[in-house]
């Protein structure tokens, strides 16, 4: 047994590489342990390279509307590879950035898969599920493994893609299903669009991003719909048959939809396979890592942050639940972090953003009566000339007795620009005399914020 850490990590994902650098600062021996490239889901396999498919596909829309400006266009050619071949050369690059962070930072990279093997020591393999060739102890652990997409148990599942795979492409099909109501569904099925692929998406439910403002999730749908994508409600994929590149997805309520390729985009899941976390007595309730306020599992030295705990599963989430455990464990700077207030976005097309309460948690909490919406909704100056494309949609939600802003909502172009600063007035306890009294910044998107009546 080698000598002791002060910390083992376990993932160098978002939330375990922030712990782990932070921890090192205040000084303490640290290492952290991964199998897979640096840098987790976010910055490999999820937000980084999404949103950089999400500009290719912006780029294609705005030369559709050149004509609008004035413009005329030649020949255009589309390299779809090329798109992918540099945002795989970007992820290269933010990879090798968090190693050489990780080296600067003093902390320890081990290589390999990491498995509790009692209560105080992880075992590492070189493969998943191999045999375990070295051993760590340490005074405190971090579990910071992140979450995996899940797919459905139907026959023909193997021909089928989730999330992960569409980064590994060099070529798109020319029709696909994309299987989902969430943001993962949402982004993929309109970036997808964007880039040429005909889309249909098969939606289990009555509406997109259950979870989200009801009326926002319904002008997102009004903008899909006007790109061309056709969303198919209350359905689901009961089956799929045929090879890749020639498939057939079987609908539960009879008939079928051909296309070249099926996405499933049906949810995720914290990554607990293969942690031994029993071993440890760890406790797990309903498939995610129990944890307390302060990230603490069943045994007190244990730590679980990030994805795995099924908190809220956005990317600065784990890096500030991360770096709260390291400022609590290992400088004595005690915090908790507030998963109350959490401003969060879909990339879709149009996009969306909110913070605070939706109008339906408001009236929930308050009722009818309590609750005052505000509302405008409007083709922005950016699609006059075109006039074309999705209308912008501004919401807030007041607490009728205290005028208290509960919640800010938008779709529309920058929209997560927008809520991002919008955040800090909410979290502040802006009221709406508060954004009443700010003085509009004209011609733009956001000054409907404060011209609302």
């Amino acid at each position: 047994m080698e000598s002791p850490f002060d910390l083992v990590v376990l993932g160098a994902g978002s939330g375990g590489l922030a712990a782990a650098k932070r921890a090192s600062r205040y000084g303490a021996k640290v290492a952290i342990v991964e199998g897979d490239r640096v840098g987790g889901t976010c910055v490999i396999r999820g937000c980084v390279p999404k949103k950089l498919l999400v500009y290719g596909a912006q780029a294609r829309h705005q030369l559709r509307d050149g004509s609008a400006y004035g413009l005329t266009l030649g020949t255009v050619r589309s390299d779809v590879s090329e798109l992918f071949r540099r945002v795989r050369a970007e992820v290269d690059r933010l990879n090798a950035l968090h190693l050489d962070f990780l080296d600067k930072a003093g902390v320890e990279l081990v290589t390999g898969w990491g498995q509790f093997m009692d209560p105080n020591t992880i075992g590492i393999s070189v493969e998943r599920g191999g045999a375990v060739e070295r051993q760590l102890s340490a005074a405190k652990f971090l579990i910071a493994v992140g979450g995996r997409p899940v797919r459905p148990e139907i026959p023909g599942i193997e021909y089928t893609w989730v999330s992960d795979d569409i980064f590994k492409l060099t070529d798109l099909p020319k029709r696909m299903i994309v299987v989902g109501a969430g943001f993962v569904a949402c982004e993929f099925a309109c970036i997808l669009q964007g880039l040429g692929v005909a889309i249909t998406q098969v939606v289990r439910g009555r509406r997109l991003l259950r979870g989200f403002d009801e009326e926002l999730a319904a002008a997102v749908l009004d903008g899909m719909h006007e790109s061309g994508i056709e969303v198919l409600f209350r359905s689901s994929v009961a089956a799929v048959r045929g090879t890749f590149g020639q498939l057939s997805a079987l609908l539960s309520e009879g008939g079928s939809v051909p296309c070249d390729a099926i996405l499933m985009a049906t949810g995720r899941r914290p990554w607990l396979q293969g942690l031994g976390l029993e071993r440890a007595d760890i406790a797990v309730q309903e498939g995610r890592i129990q944890v307390d306020a302060e990230s603490r599992t069943s045994m007190a030295h244990i730590y679980a942050v990030g994805d795995v705990t099924d908190r809220v599963n956005l990317t600065p989430v784990a890096i500030d639940e991360g770096r709260a455990f390291a400022d609590s464990v290992f400088s004595n700077r005690h915090r908790k972090v507030d998963h109350n207030l959490v401003a969060s976005a879909v990339f879709s097309n149009p996009e969306l953003a909110t913070v605070g309460l939706s109008e339906e948690d408001a009236i929930a909490r308050y009722s009818a009566d309590g609750v005052l919406i505000y509302r405008c909704r409007f083709r922005s100056m950016a699609r006059a000339l075109p006039a074309t494309g999705p209308l912008c949609l501004l919401k807030l939600v007041v607490r009728r007795e205290t005028e208290l802003v509960l919640g800010c909502h938008m779709v529309g172009e920058h929209a997560a620009e927008i809520i991002q600063m919008a955040a800090i007035a909410v979290g502040m306890g802006a009221t709406k005399a508060d954004f009443d009294r700010t003085m509009a910044l004209h011609p733009s998107v956001s000054e409907e914020f404060v011209t609302m009546s």
